[in-house]
Protein backbone atom coordinates (compact mmCIF):
# COMPACT_ATOMS: atom_id res chain seq x y z
CA UNK A 1 0.00 0.00 0.00
CA UNK A 2 1.05 3.62 -0.38
CA UNK A 3 0.06 6.63 1.69
CA UNK A 4 -3.03 7.28 -0.43
CA UNK A 5 -4.75 4.10 0.69
CA UNK A 6 -3.76 3.46 4.32
CA UNK A 7 -5.29 0.27 5.65
CA UNK A 8 -7.51 -0.26 2.60
CA UNK A 9 -7.34 -3.52 0.67
CA UNK A 10 -9.68 -3.91 -2.29
CA UNK A 11 -8.71 -7.30 -3.73
CA UNK A 12 -8.09 -10.68 -2.15
CA UNK A 13 -5.18 -12.87 -3.31
CA UNK A 14 -7.73 -15.03 -5.15
CA UNK A 15 -9.04 -11.99 -7.03
CA UNK A 16 -5.54 -10.93 -8.01
CA UNK A 17 -4.87 -14.44 -9.32
CA UNK A 18 -8.15 -14.26 -11.25
CA UNK A 19 -6.99 -10.99 -12.80
CA UNK A 20 -3.70 -12.58 -13.86
CA UNK A 21 -5.41 -15.65 -15.31
CA UNK A 22 -8.66 -14.26 -16.71
CA UNK A 23 -7.57 -10.71 -17.48
CA UNK A 24 -10.15 -8.89 -15.40
CA UNK A 25 -11.64 -8.55 -11.93
CA UNK A 26 -15.05 -7.21 -10.93
CA UNK A 27 -15.37 -4.87 -7.95
CA UNK A 28 -18.91 -4.45 -6.62
CA UNK A 29 -19.79 -1.17 -4.88
CA UNK A 30 -16.53 0.37 -6.09
CA UNK A 31 -18.23 3.77 -5.86
CA UNK A 32 -21.52 4.82 -4.23
CA UNK A 33 -24.82 4.71 -6.11
CA UNK A 34 -25.39 8.33 -5.04
CA UNK A 35 -22.44 9.34 -7.22
CA UNK A 36 -23.82 7.28 -10.10
CA UNK A 37 -27.19 9.02 -9.77
CA UNK A 38 -25.58 12.46 -9.71
CA UNK A 39 -23.52 11.61 -12.77
CA UNK A 40 -26.57 10.26 -14.61
CA UNK A 41 -28.33 13.61 -14.35
CA UNK A 42 -25.36 15.22 -16.11
CA UNK A 43 -25.13 12.45 -18.70
CA UNK A 44 -28.82 12.56 -19.61
CA UNK A 45 -28.53 16.29 -20.23
CA UNK A 46 -25.51 15.70 -22.47
CA UNK A 47 -27.38 13.14 -24.60
CA UNK A 48 -30.12 15.62 -25.45
CA UNK A 49 -32.63 12.86 -24.73
CA UNK A 50 -35.29 12.58 -22.04
CA UNK A 51 -35.07 9.77 -19.47
CA UNK A 52 -38.89 9.73 -19.34
CA UNK A 53 -39.64 9.80 -23.08
CA UNK A 54 -38.40 6.78 -25.09
CA UNK A 55 -39.47 8.50 -28.31
CA UNK A 56 -36.37 10.67 -27.89
CA UNK A 57 -34.12 7.59 -27.90
CA UNK A 58 -33.67 7.59 -31.66
CA UNK A 59 -30.11 6.23 -31.97
CA UNK A 60 -28.68 2.89 -30.82
CA UNK A 61 -25.62 4.61 -29.35
CA UNK A 62 -24.59 8.16 -28.47
CA UNK A 63 -20.92 8.76 -27.72
CA UNK A 64 -20.08 11.31 -25.08
CA UNK A 65 -16.65 12.70 -24.34
CA UNK A 66 -14.70 13.27 -21.16
CA UNK A 67 -16.43 14.46 -17.98
CA UNK A 68 -14.60 16.27 -15.19
CA UNK A 69 -17.45 17.23 -12.86
CA UNK A 70 -17.20 16.23 -9.22
CA UNK A 71 -19.38 13.07 -9.29
CA UNK A 72 -17.20 11.55 -12.02
CA UNK A 73 -13.89 12.40 -10.35
CA UNK A 74 -15.09 11.15 -6.98
CA UNK A 75 -16.36 7.90 -8.55
CA UNK A 76 -12.96 7.25 -10.11
CA UNK A 77 -10.99 8.00 -6.96
CA UNK A 78 -12.58 6.09 -4.10
CA UNK A 79 -10.22 4.60 -1.50
CA UNK A 80 -11.24 1.12 -2.65
CA UNK A 81 -10.29 1.82 -6.25
CA UNK A 82 -7.02 3.48 -5.28
CA UNK A 83 -6.17 0.40 -3.24
CA UNK A 84 -6.97 -1.83 -6.22
CA UNK A 85 -4.81 0.29 -8.50
CA UNK A 86 -1.93 -0.10 -6.04
CA UNK A 87 -2.45 -3.87 -5.92
CA UNK A 88 -2.64 -4.39 -9.70
CA UNK A 89 -0.31 -1.68 -11.03
CA UNK A 90 1.85 -0.78 -8.03
CA UNK A 91 2.13 2.22 -5.68
CA UNK A 92 3.47 5.24 -7.52
CA UNK A 93 3.04 3.65 -10.95
CA UNK A 94 -0.35 5.13 -11.89
CA UNK A 95 -1.81 8.61 -12.25
CA UNK A 96 -4.84 9.73 -10.28
CA UNK A 97 -7.80 9.81 -12.71
CA UNK A 98 -8.66 13.40 -13.57
CA UNK A 99 -11.57 12.73 -15.94
CA UNK A 100 -14.18 10.09 -16.70
CA UNK A 101 -14.91 8.98 -20.21
CA UNK A 102 -15.61 8.21 -22.86
CA UNK A 103 -19.23 7.11 -22.56
CA UNK A 104 -20.83 5.01 -25.30
CA UNK A 105 -24.44 5.38 -24.12
CA UNK A 106 -26.46 2.49 -25.53
CA UNK A 107 -30.21 2.69 -26.07
CA UNK A 108 -32.73 -0.12 -26.64
CA UNK A 109 -32.86 -0.49 -30.40
CA UNK A 110 -33.28 -3.10 -33.15
CA UNK A 111 -30.73 -1.15 -35.23
CA UNK A 112 -27.20 -2.53 -35.48
CA UNK A 113 -25.00 -0.09 -33.52
CA UNK A 114 -22.19 -0.64 -36.02
CA UNK A 115 -19.45 -0.83 -33.41
CA UNK A 116 -19.84 -4.28 -31.91
CA UNK A 117 -16.67 -5.92 -33.25
CA UNK A 118 -14.02 -7.58 -31.08
CA UNK A 119 -11.04 -5.36 -30.29
CA UNK A 120 -8.56 -4.15 -27.72
CA UNK A 121 -8.15 -0.54 -26.67
CA UNK A 122 -4.88 0.60 -28.20
CA UNK A 123 -2.97 3.23 -26.26
CA UNK A 124 -0.36 5.34 -28.08
CA UNK A 125 0.22 7.26 -31.31
CA UNK A 126 -3.45 8.17 -31.07
CA UNK A 127 -3.27 11.59 -32.75
CA UNK A 128 -4.17 10.51 -36.33
CA UNK A 129 -7.92 10.51 -37.04
CA UNK A 130 -7.60 6.97 -38.44
CA UNK A 131 -8.05 5.03 -35.19
CA UNK A 132 -7.00 1.81 -36.92
CA UNK A 133 -3.49 3.29 -37.08
CA UNK A 134 -3.30 3.72 -33.29
CA UNK A 135 -0.88 1.37 -31.57
CA UNK A 136 -0.22 -0.93 -28.61
CA UNK A 137 3.02 -2.61 -27.56
CA UNK A 138 4.10 -5.34 -25.18
CA UNK A 139 4.67 -2.82 -22.34
CA UNK A 140 1.18 -1.37 -22.86
CA UNK A 141 2.69 2.05 -23.40
CA UNK A 142 0.20 4.74 -22.39
CA UNK A 143 -2.24 2.52 -20.48
CA UNK A 144 -1.93 0.78 -17.12
CA UNK A 145 -5.46 -0.69 -17.04
CA UNK A 146 -8.63 -0.82 -19.11
CA UNK A 147 -11.55 0.09 -16.85
CA UNK A 148 -15.32 -0.28 -17.20
CA UNK A 149 -17.41 1.92 -14.87
CA UNK A 150 -21.12 1.08 -14.64
CA UNK A 151 -23.19 4.22 -13.98
CA UNK A 152 -26.50 2.42 -14.51
CA UNK A 153 -27.67 -1.06 -13.58
CA UNK A 154 -26.62 -3.41 -16.38
CA UNK A 155 -28.32 -6.77 -16.89
CA UNK A 156 -27.83 -9.39 -19.56
CA UNK A 157 -30.20 -7.64 -22.00
CA UNK A 158 -28.78 -4.14 -21.42
CA UNK A 159 -25.85 -4.28 -23.86
CA UNK A 160 -23.22 -5.41 -21.35
CA UNK A 161 -19.67 -5.39 -22.70
CA UNK A 162 -18.60 -8.85 -23.84
CA UNK A 163 -15.24 -10.10 -22.55
CA UNK A 164 -13.18 -12.99 -23.89
CA UNK A 165 -11.81 -14.56 -20.72
CA UNK A 166 -8.04 -14.98 -20.85
CA UNK A 167 -7.69 -13.25 -24.22
CA UNK A 168 -5.04 -10.87 -22.86
CA UNK A 169 -2.62 -13.80 -23.14
CA UNK A 170 -3.31 -14.17 -26.87
CA UNK A 171 -2.65 -10.47 -27.47
CA UNK A 172 0.55 -10.56 -25.41
CA UNK A 173 1.90 -13.30 -27.65
CA UNK A 174 0.88 -11.34 -30.74
CA UNK A 175 2.56 -8.15 -29.54
CA UNK A 176 5.79 -9.61 -28.16
CA UNK A 177 7.57 -10.15 -31.53
CA UNK A 178 6.77 -6.56 -32.57
CA UNK A 179 8.94 -5.12 -29.80
CA UNK A 180 8.92 -1.45 -28.86
CA UNK A 181 6.98 -0.13 -31.92
CA UNK A 182 4.19 -2.62 -31.30
CA UNK A 183 1.32 -3.08 -33.73
CA UNK A 184 -1.49 -0.92 -35.03
CA UNK A 185 -5.08 -1.82 -34.34
CA UNK A 186 -5.37 -2.60 -38.05
CA UNK A 187 -2.57 -5.16 -37.74
CA UNK A 188 -3.97 -6.63 -34.53
CA UNK A 189 -7.41 -6.96 -36.09
CA UNK A 190 -6.25 -8.35 -39.44
CA UNK A 191 -7.40 -11.86 -38.55
CA UNK A 192 -10.53 -10.71 -36.72
CA UNK A 193 -8.89 -11.54 -33.37
CA UNK A 194 -9.22 -15.21 -34.24
CA UNK A 195 -6.49 -16.23 -31.77
CA UNK A 196 -8.93 -15.60 -28.93
CA UNK A 197 -12.07 -16.93 -30.64
CA UNK A 198 -11.89 -20.13 -28.59
CA UNK A 199 -12.08 -18.22 -25.29
CA UNK A 200 -15.21 -18.33 -23.12
CA UNK A 201 -17.22 -15.12 -23.07
CA UNK A 202 -18.56 -13.32 -20.01
CA UNK A 203 -20.52 -10.07 -19.87
CA UNK A 204 -19.84 -7.00 -17.74
CA UNK A 205 -23.11 -6.89 -15.82
CA UNK A 206 -23.72 -5.40 -12.40
CA UNK A 207 -25.39 -2.70 -10.39
CA UNK A 208 -24.50 0.96 -10.77
CA UNK A 209 -21.24 1.47 -8.91
CA UNK A 210 -19.66 -1.72 -10.23
CA UNK A 211 -16.22 -1.41 -11.84
CA UNK A 212 -14.35 -3.95 -13.96
CA UNK A 213 -10.56 -3.55 -13.87
CA UNK A 214 -9.09 -5.22 -16.94
CA UNK A 215 -5.70 -6.07 -18.36
CA UNK A 216 -4.91 -3.59 -21.17
CA UNK A 217 -4.74 -6.43 -23.71
CA UNK A 218 -8.17 -7.90 -22.93
CA UNK A 219 -10.25 -8.55 -26.06
CA UNK A 220 -13.78 -7.22 -25.65
CA UNK A 221 -16.77 -6.06 -27.68
CA UNK A 222 -20.00 -4.11 -27.51
CA UNK A 223 -23.39 -5.56 -28.41
CA UNK A 224 -26.93 -4.47 -29.23
CA UNK A 225 -29.25 -3.33 -26.45
CA UNK A 226 -32.31 -5.58 -26.05
CA UNK A 227 -33.49 -4.27 -22.69
CA UNK A 228 -35.73 -1.42 -21.63
CA UNK A 229 -33.53 1.30 -20.11
CA UNK A 230 -30.41 2.94 -21.63
CA UNK A 231 -27.02 1.73 -20.45
CA UNK A 232 -24.50 4.24 -19.14
CA UNK A 233 -20.94 2.94 -18.98
CA UNK A 234 -17.59 4.72 -19.02
CA UNK A 235 -14.40 3.17 -20.36
CA UNK A 236 -11.51 5.34 -19.14
CA UNK A 237 -7.92 4.16 -19.08
CA UNK A 238 -5.87 4.16 -15.92
CA UNK A 239 -2.83 6.08 -17.06
CA UNK A 240 0.67 4.99 -16.03
CA UNK A 241 2.89 7.42 -14.12
CA UNK A 242 5.55 6.83 -16.79
CA UNK A 243 4.01 6.95 -20.25
CA UNK A 244 6.31 4.17 -21.48
CA UNK A 245 4.90 1.95 -18.71
CA UNK A 246 8.07 -0.05 -18.29
CA UNK A 247 8.76 -2.39 -15.41
CA UNK A 248 10.18 -0.91 -12.21
CA UNK A 249 11.12 -3.42 -9.50
CA UNK A 250 9.11 -6.61 -9.10
CA UNK A 251 6.51 -7.51 -11.71
CA UNK A 252 3.07 -6.18 -10.89
CA UNK A 253 0.03 -8.41 -11.62
CA UNK A 254 -0.46 -6.82 -15.06
CA UNK A 255 3.13 -7.68 -15.95
CA UNK A 256 2.87 -11.09 -14.31
CA UNK A 257 -0.06 -11.89 -16.58
CA UNK A 258 1.91 -10.87 -19.65
CA UNK A 259 5.00 -12.77 -18.56
CA UNK A 260 3.00 -15.89 -17.77
CA UNK A 261 1.35 -15.79 -21.21
CA UNK A 262 4.73 -15.60 -22.94
CA UNK A 263 6.33 -18.24 -20.75
CA UNK A 264 3.60 -20.85 -20.61
CA UNK A 265 1.42 -20.12 -23.63
CA UNK A 266 -1.81 -19.96 -21.61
Amino acid sequence: MDSRTPGVRALTPAQIEQFITDGYVRIDRAFPRALADAALAILWDATGCSPDDPTTWTQPVIRLGMFTQAPFIEAANTPRLHAAFDQLVGPGRWRRPAAMGTFPVRFPSPVDPGDAGWHIDVSFDTDPPDFLSWRANIHSRGRALLMLFLFSDVGQRDAPTRIRVGSHADIARQLAPAGEPGLTLRELAADGFSASAHRPVVTATGDAGTVYLCHPFLVHAAQSHEGERPRFLAQPPLLPADADNRRTGDLNPVEQATARALRHGL
